[in-house]
């Protein structure tokens, strides 16, 4: 993760409390910190090295909400890969779309209901844990974000 900068309210305290929440809430369940290399890769200098990227790197089926219905791949159109939140902080539009350039919109955004063509989020119970943190731990989880 990038240095906390000196603006960010409540410093590194608060993105060492956020780096919990984010664990806490489940958003590491997909947005896993950490994946590692293979072992036995080509370059060996390249083996078996952590790599932060904030990603499963699986697809998730997210519901109507999220979905563009254009199918790539095996994915259909409600499912998309994991985003690497790594540079996160540096990033001005957030979603695969950049629809929105709200940090809180793009969390909120995991969350929809199923309808006849797309079945839930798998992230839903994730969601509603985030809207359950009291504001503090909100911007706390916000400000460990931006760190990225």
């Amino acid at each position: 993760a990038a240095r906390p900068s000196p603006d960010t309210p409540g410093g590194s305290s608060s993105i060492n409390r956020g780096k919990q929440r984010f664990s806490d809430v489940g958003c590491a369940l997909c947005h896993t910190p950490t994946l590692r290399t293979p072992a036995n890769t080509t370059v060996a200098a390249l083996a078996d090295k952590p790599v932060n990227l904030y990603s499963d790197v699986a697809l998730h089926a997210m519901g109507p909400g999220l979905a563009d219905d254009i199918l790539q791949g095996n994915a259909r159109g409600d499912e998309f890969r994991t985003a690497p939140l790594w540079g996160l902080g540096k990033r001005i539009f957030f979603l695969h779309d950049g629809r929105t350039s709200n940090l809180i919109d793009a969390i909120r955004a995991h969350k929809s209901d199923g309808n006849s063509k797309f079945g839930p989020s798998e992230a839903n119970q994730v969601i509603d844990k985030f809207n359950r943190l009291d504001e503090g731990d909100k911007q706390d989880l916000l400000n460990f974000l931006r760190s990225l």
